[in-house]
């Protein structure tokens, strides 16, 4: 079981920049151990996918800078900006933020509070859909959970992933005016390339009050040796923005999914299709659609009121539903 940084890994870690080398000798004297020791937490740290160099002579340094989250300093900047209880916990490793936050749902011995939200350094298990890991290599991304309690039902929550699309976009333009596409049922694009994912799991009845767990990894710097794993055009935040804070990322975010689900409890889609349509990654675009078991192929219009996608196939509209469908660009 790999473990967080903490103590001397950690100051590493903290003392490391981006612009500049450090050497052993210097971060052995600042700790007061070894430079064998420095180097035995150096490796250790890249074992977690923590993407440092090292240079003969010069010592070591960040391939990218490493923006951390820091419980003390999300509050201020939660604090500048809303006036409400501040409910986002940070834990540095855990196997998923939205298995964590599953397990106290159903915990009779827990409470836990709609608008919940838990953000972690690392992910052990970190879930993509359809049952695929979701590279969460230590630092480098924004692992984000966030607990709904939805009184509607399971049912009338079936385009939640719409409305937290949304949010993202939401969050992208307000702190870095940076324009995204939206790809049906819940990613998000920069120039046909990944971003961010959504995992929306539910929990509850279909009529009756409902649990959701809202899952979002964003790429922001991800390291080389974690991009291996990764089977598709994929970006992140680092090659279109300098300066991310993440904390700051966390709050923000937070702050535009109740403003978007708050619209949702309201009036469901209803003011949120039109603007969805117009970010759509593959508007007017020849794609297809798969089950794993069925496929078919058109020109994609669109969401529908319900937040199905609907393709145009021989001149008819047909809207598809669920969040098991795969849908490609073709060519």
């Amino acid at each position: 079981m790999v473990k967080a940084p903490a103590g001397n890994k950690l100051a590493i870690l903290s003392a490391l920049s981006r612009d500049h080398f450090i050497s052993g000798q210097v971060l052995g004297e600042t700790l007061g151990i070894s430079r064998a020791a420095v180097s035995k937490h150096i490796k250790s740290l890249q074992e977690m996918g923590i993407d440092i160099f090292k240079v003969t002579g010069k010592g070591y340094r960040l391939n990218h800078s490493l923006p951390l989250l820091n419980q003390n300093k999300i509050l201020p900047v939660w604090q500048a900006l809303s006036d409400s209880p501040c409910n986002i916990e940070v834990q540095p490793i855990i196997d998923s933020t939205n298995s964590e936050l599953m397990r106290r749902i159903q915990s009779p011995d827990s409470y836990i509070r709609s608008g919940q939200v838990l953000v972690a350094e690392m992910q052990q298990a970190g879930r993509g859909r359809r049952g695929r890991q979701w590279q969460s290599p230590f630092g480098a991304n924004l692992y984000y959970s966030y607990y709904w309690r939805f009184d509607e039902g399971m049912q009338a929550a079936m385009g939640v992933s719409i409305a937290v699309g949304l949010a993202v976009y939401d969050t992208l333009q307000a702190l870095y005016d940076l324009d995204v596409q939206l790809k049906w049922p819940n990613d998000i694009y920069i120039n046909e390339q990944k971003l961010a994912g959504i995992l929306v799991e539910l929990d509850g009845q279909m009529e009756g009050p409902c649990h959701l767990v809202i899952g979002i990894g964003l790429n922001v710097a991800m390291p080389a040796g974690a991009a291996k794993q990764i089977d598709q055009a994929w970006t992140d935040l680092s090659q279109h923005v300098s300066n991310i804070d993440k904390n700051q990322l966390a709050v923000v975010l937070t702050l535009c999914l109740h403003k978007r689900l708050s619209m949702y409890q309201r009036n469901g889609l209803a003011d949120m299709v039109a603007q969805w349509n117009e970010l759509n990654a593959f508007r007017n675009q020849v794609v297809s659609l798969s089950t794993g078991q069925r496929q078919w192929r058109g020109v994609c219009e669109g969401i529908d009121a319900q937040g199905g996608i609907v393709l145009r196939q021989d001149g008819e509209c047909k809207s598809y539903y669920g969040g098991e469908i795969s849908l490609r660009k073709e060519g």
